[in-house]
């Protein structure tokens, strides 16, 4: 459903039947989708003058996948970014990551989702990922120009259906899941999705255990009004990891297995709740409206042991540091969508209005020994268990954003051939930060317009030609050596595409060259040090292809390649012309799976995977070290494959086996500098058994 890219509505007993849509894990789905409902437009997406990457349920089972690292290799373009120790999802798109400490704009079924610290995204409410290539401040606002993702969660069904799954796997993966739908009655239908999963891991003294809780409701108040409900209790449990280290810039010293934390530490705790509310109403058959409310709540709390530097002999410094975070997010959506003519023009028309209330309470506490006394661990031969300083006070702030923002969107069918899409948003923020240690609070109000063009020509019923132009913008946090609030960053982003879909609309392809550039980025005050200015410039510029669907009757497909030339123009300390951290300039993946039917009606498939990343900058490194000859470290390229394969033994009983990293290759995904790498996991089956009731 377009607009709030809230749940579709769901059908009525009524109503048409609806396409063939199951529970549990998909047995024959598609992986070519039709439309997006992030790009809030009934445009479908060979219309839309946009790349837009739709990884469907069918694909995030194929993969096997549980949480959204297990699908982001398979997304041309895509790359993984510093993962907070493994509590939390950042990513970036087009080479371009979002803020540090809140990763790139996130979308939860339209509404923000990245906003306070969040668990890694578990799959088992999932119906889709969305990822929006390019900017879409101006349906979105605050953005990275890069891309933004949009999750959509599963949504309540008019037919019962139940699904009970059992996974055991490499590691002690233990992992129980439950999908139940159906109506309560001839107007209200729900949906409930469980998992509970425990799991050791290839890192020494590290475990993760999590509990998903996705309820959701249809309640068609009337025939032209529905209330939806969906929501989300998340919570995840692990050491905060941060990797291994680099020896003299190299890799593969250590094992990938060894901790370099203190057991004693135990878990952080990350917890989420997202409950979202979304009435519909069809006024005619031309125009509906939306209004949707959707309030958050995170919360972060446990010790952790990071390293700081690692000394010649091995010795490994360290700190410890002790944090509690809170945060609190209420936003509410309203929009009105309809379409009218103008002579023989036909136009889609959209107007919303957007406003939220975020509140973020951080308190960290930090020791960081003198070398005198270190706390440090002997990365050779380590040996856990010596006595833990006491964190002392570091951080105590709370921040507040508040923002209103009016936007508007125009699909226009010029012609049979011809759409045009413009859109454009204006957003008025007011945000503080109170640093209750110095009691010192600043204030900023960055103000924006963000604009969006795209023009589309459908060149023959299977080809379509595109082209579009957007600004976006993000705002800086801080204040410079004067107290004053910093620009925001802002972005600009062109792209020029063609899109194919097959006759039977199940097999679609879409290339890509794009450019943009982004402003205002904080870099050090060359005047004043220990503080920022926003003076720094970023470009991106690339050629990216992806290819999904049915080739064939057995054969289902999914393919990208990307090449992408990110690199710092302009900054006050970091090397300018070097490139960003865990950015690579190549990555492609490979994803084809074979169906058929045995002479007895048993139904089975099988297939397999590659991906490729090619080598990224592993630490960012300074100007001043680049002129030196300094060489810059990097993590090298890595190739993994994985097979994949299910067994339907009756029609309501599934058996699959998900082998990752089939050849069993070291490698690493991403890197924040040479003291915190982390690996990927060595190769692992998970064997699963799932029953349809």
């Amino acid at each position: 459903m377009a607009g709030l890219a809230a749940p579709a509505l769901a059908q009525t007993p009524a109503e048409p039947a609806q396409a063939v849509e199951v529970v549990g894990r998909t047995q024959s789905g598609a992986y070519h989708a039709a439309e997006a409902a992030g790009a809030k437009s009934d445009l479908s997406l060979r219309e839309l003058p946009q790349s837009v990457r739709v990884v469907t349920r069918q694909a995030i089972d194929d993969l096997g996948a549980t949480k959204l690292d297990d699908v982001l290799d398979y997304v041309g373009g895509v790359s993984r970014q510093n993962n907070f120790g493994g509590l939390w999802d950042n990513i970036a798109i087009r080479g371009l990551p979002g803020n540090e400490n809140t990763g790139m704009a996130t979308l939860l079924n339209g509404f923000s989702s990245n906003r306070g610290f969040n668990a890694p995204r578990d799959l088992a409410g999932v119906e889709r990922i969305e990822f929006l290539k390019g900017t879409a401040a101006a349906l979105y606002g605050s953005s990275e120009p890069g891309g933004t993702l949009n999750i959509v969660s599963k949504q309540p069904l008019w037919r019962s259906g139940h699904s009970l799954e059992g996974y055991v796997g490499s590691y002690g993966l233990k992992r129980t899941a439950l999908d139940s739908t159906g109506p309560l009655g001839e107007r209200f239908a729900y949906r409930l999705n469980l998992a509970l999963e425990d799991r050791d891991s290839f890192r020494d003294h590290v475990s993760a255990r999590r509990q998903v809780l996705a309820p959701a409701f249809t309640w068609r108040l009337s025939a032209d009004t529905t209330l939806d409900y969906v929501g989300e209790l998340l919570r995840h449990q692990t050491p905060l990891d941060r990797g291994v280290v680099a020896v003299d810039n190299r890799l593969g010293a250590i094992p990938v297995s060894r901790f370099l934390g203190e057991p004693a530490d135990g878990d952080v705790t990350v917890a989420n709740q997202t409950h979202q509310f979304i009435l519909t109403h069809h006024w005619n058959d031309d125009w509906r409206s939306r209004v949707g409310l959707s309030a958050r709540r995170t919360t972060l709390d446990g010790f952790s042991t990071e390293a700081t530097a690692l000394r010649a002999d091995g010795t490994l410094t360290r700190q410890r540091r002790y944090r509690d975070y809170e945060s609190e997010d209420v936003a509410l959506q309203a929009e009105l969508q309809g379409k009218l003519r103008t002579g023989t023009v036909a136009h889609e028309l959209l107007v919303g209005l957007e406003t939220f209330r975020f509140r973020m309470d951080s308190v960290m506490l930090r020791i960081n020994p003198s070398s005198t006394a270190p706390y440090a661990i002997n990365i050779y031969d380590p040996v856990y268990g010596q006595a833990q300083p006491t964190p002392v006070a570091n951080t105590s702030t709370l921040e507040r954003q508040r923002n209103t923002a009016l936007y508007m969107q125009d699909a226009i069918t010029l012609a049979p051939a011809w759409r045009l899409v413009a859109g454009l948003r204006m957003d008025r923020y007011d945000q503080s930060l109170d640093n209750r240690r110095t009691g010192v609070t600043t204030d900023q109000q960055p103000n924006a317009t963000s604009p969006r063009i795209g023009l589309s020509w459908l060149a023959t019923p299977q080809w379509t030609v595109y082209a579009n132009a957007g600004r976006s913008f993000r705002p800086n946090t801080g204040s410079d050596v004067g107290a004053n609030s910093f620009s925001p960053e802002r972005g600009k982003a062109l792209e020029l595409g063609a899109k194919w879909e097959s006759a039977d609309r199940r097999l679609g392809a879409t290339a890509a060259l794009f450019h943009i550039e982004k402003n205002n980025v904080l870099t050090a005050d060359p005047a004043n040090a220990g503080f920022s200015v926003a003076a720094g410039q970023i470009r991106s510029r690339g050629a990216e292809f992806d290819l999904a669907g049915q080739v064939s009757s057995h054969w289902r497909v999914n393919a990208s390649l990307v090449v992408n030339d990110v690199e710092i123009t302009r900054d006050n300390t970091l090397e300018v012309g070097g490139r960003l951290l865990n950015v690579p300039k190549v990555n492609g993946s490979l994803l084809a799976v074979w169906e058929d039917t045995l002479a007895s009606g048993q139904r089975y498939g099988i297939g397999g995977g590659v991906t490729h990343m090619g080598k990224r900058l592993g630490q960012a490194r300074t100007q001043a070290e680049a002129n030196a000859g300094t060489p810059a470290f990097e993590l090298p390229a890595y190739t993994t494959a994985k097979l994949t394969g299910y067994w339907r033994i009756t029609p309501t009983l599934r058996l699959t086996l998900d082998v990752d990293n089939l050849f069993d290759r070291d490698y690493y995904t991403s890197s924040y500098s040479r003291v915190w790498v982390t690996p990927g996991t060595p190769r692992n089956f998970t064997l699963g058994l799932q029953a349809r009731f």
